[in-house]
């Protein structure tokens, strides 16, 4: 993924699919926070804060600024 606006899409995408899967059938503390490997939300908290936490730093480089 290269540009920010492209990286804050699949962010909203993944929020997206995550609360229909929290309305559909719920989402256990359990099942978010320690997923079973291959399970539907195995690796989001991992790729999502990796993909937010790239949105930081290209803000920080547009500005100049540093984190």
């Amino acid at each position: 993924m290269s540009s920010k606006q492209d990286k804050i899409k699949k962010l909203l995408e993944m929020q997206k699919k995550f609360i229909e899967l929290d309305r559909a059938r719920g989402v256990s503390a359990e099942e978010y926070f320690t997923p079973e490997e291959g399970a539907e939300l195995d690796g989001f908290r991992q790729e999502y804060m990796k993909l937010a936490m790239e949105v930081v730093a290209d803000a920080h480089e547009e500005k100049g600024s540093h984190p």
